[in-house]
């Protein structure tokens, strides 16, 4: 069960991640394009690590196979960060948490012909997760519009994509291979950003100012933090058997956890930072959706 630790801890640290994500993308950096473009082309970062790895070249098949995930999972987070920059969290977010271990669930299942699924009782968890993350975000007043839907649903399906995707390519190469070479394949496709969406050129040729010094090292900092995560959450997807990467998508309800945790703690500790009011019958609505998510943990370590 290493595959369930490292999941909860790079669920914890993108809970800091996502905080941050947010603040950049709702005023220093409001342009999701911009955002996922200078993404992508950290994971050139990746190549520094390949002599040291035992970094080769796979067949034919596996290259491609890797830089379609990789460059998916970057389309993911733009779509991802572009629903955050248009809506409120809490509207869009309980979608994506919900319907991402759904399509998961769904391609494991038929792109390996029915072969891989879970056993009962994993399945019972998987529900169990799956609401606990809905409920731990959903507010009653905030009910998703049909755009903000439209979004949800197609940022799911490549979140869900890439991850498949991704196993498979551990299933064929070493950890550290199939890493790199899943990372070269978002810089590709921050390199098509930067072709076709002449706002990304403008933003870097004529130095608009919408990246100053400060933002730049709020950025590059969040961006290290997120690299732990995306590297703990890549070991994940590679240790956990082909069937259990829907429960991975499903524990993203214990991020929203530890987010909950950190607000309150902020709001108590440093109030003139963050003031944040949460009435008795929403506390109770996520006191629920954590047992729901206690009762599914419990579930995935019961053998």
């Amino acid at each position: 069960m290493t595959w369930l630790i490292v999941t909860i801890s790079f669920y914890l640290i993108l809970s800091v991640v996502f905080l941050v994500d947010k603040y950049l993308l709702t005023g220093l950096i409001p342009n999701p394009k911009i955002y996922t473009f200078y993404v992508g082309t950290l994971g050139i970062l990746t190549l520094i690590i390949a002599p040291f790895v035992n970094f080769y070249i796979p067949n034919p098949f596996q290259i491609i196979l890797s830089l379609s995930a990789g460059a998916v999972f970057i389309y993911a987070l733009f779509w991802f960060y572009k629903a955050l920059s248009l809506f409120e969290a809490s509207r869009v977010v309980p979608a994506i948490s919900g319907l991402v271990p759904l399509f998961t669930f769904g391609l494991v299942y038929f792109s390996s012909l029915g072969r891989e699924t879970l056993p009962f009782v994993k399945m019972i968890a998987f529900i169990l997760l799956v609401f606990g993350s809905i409920f731990i975000t959903f507010e009653k007043k905030k009910i998703i519009n049909l755009k903000g839907f439209k979004i949800s649903v197609l940022t799911a399906f490549l979140l869900s994509l890439a991850f498949t995707l991704t196993k498979y390519v551990y299933l064929e190469q070493p950890f550290w291979n199939g890493f790199i070479w899943t990372k070269i394949g978002g810089l590709l496709a921050a390199f098509l950003f930067f072709i076709f969406m002449p706002e990304i050129k403008e933003e870097i040729f004529k130095k608009k100012i919408s990246f100053q010094k400060k933002t730049f090292g709020i950025f590059i900092s969040n961006q290290m933090v997120g690299a732990g995560a995306n590297v703990l959450q890549n070991w994940a997807i590679a240790l956990a058997p082909l069937a259990y990467i829907s429960i991975i998508n499903a524990l993203q309800g214990i991020q929203y956890a530890f987010l909950l945790i950190f607000t309150l703690f902020l709001s108590f500790k440093f109030p003139q930072i963050l003031k944040e009011e949460i009435s008795q019958k929403i506390l109770l609505q996520k006191i629920a959706a954590i047992l729901l998510i206690g009762g599914g943990l419990a579930l995935l370590a019961f053998k």
